[in-house]
């Protein structure tokens, strides 16, 4: 598997995320969805799907970056592969492989979101773009914050988040980010709703952050 710098990155990100896939990100070689296209069609995947996944592997396939806090790193790499669904659901099709043994698939849903699916689906970011957006906010977070604690299960309903406002270039669903006065707020609740599993509901709290360390030069209007 050859790895390459990832100096292609995507547009729609903030400067902060393209800045964390310039410096951390590589690229390892994937196949061409148009391989494989020809297979799919002659097993009922709609054409549309396959269009889909062929757009996803051109703009994300092959990207490595590091791993996210939780769902125990996230893909290894990102590649479109294994589609699944029907017309009456939706298709989803696979994201990347798991970088550890997790009992979940990382997908994309049928409106583009990247998520989990164990039997049921979870959709943590309504993009794929909301998906590196996070994890560049946890690098840049982990980075600067002067404590991070860690809450697990019934003890993130503790958390107060009066007075804290969305960050929206994460395109929060299951997973969120919250920004307050000197912390910033990471929510993961796609394994509770994957697994139903309430227990899996898992929140890191980065405080002592001053204004970089809150925003990393992000503007409202980078969102």
């Amino acid at each position: 598997m050859n790895l390459n710098l990832f100096n292609d990155v995507p547009d729609g990100l903030t400067k902060r995320a393209r800045t964390f896939v310039q410096v951390n990100g590589v690229k390892v070689d994937v196949q061409s969805i148009e391989d494989h296209r020809q297979w799919w069609l002659e097993r009922d995947i709609p054409e549309t799907v396959i269009d889909r996944m062929a757009a996803y592997q051109e703009r994300w396939g092959g990207l490595v970056l590091p791993p996210a806090p939780d769902y125990d790193g996230g893909p290894r790499y990102l590649e479109a592969d294994s589609p699944e669904g029907s017309a009456s659901e939706g298709w989803w099709f696979e994201a990347g492989t798991q970088r550890t043994a997790v009992p979940y698939s990382f997908m994309i849903g049928p409106t583009g979101e990247f998520g989990i699916h164990a039997g049921q689906w979870a959709a943590l970011h309504a993009t794929v773009e909301g998906w590196v957006e996070s994890l560049a906010l946890a690098g840049h977070a982990s980075r600067w914050a002067k404590q991070i604690v860690k809450v697990n299960g019934d003890d993130v309903d503790g958390i107060v988040l009066d007075g804290y406002e969305p960050v929206h270039e994460v395109k929060g669903l299951a997973d969120t980010w919250w920004r307050g006065a000197d912390s910033l707020v990471a929510v993961y609740g796609g394994e509770a709703k994957a697994l139903s599993l309430p227990r899996g509901r898992t929140a890191l709290i980065y405080s002592g952050l001053d204004q970089w360390g809150l925003r990393g030069g992000v503007k409202d209007s980078d969102r």
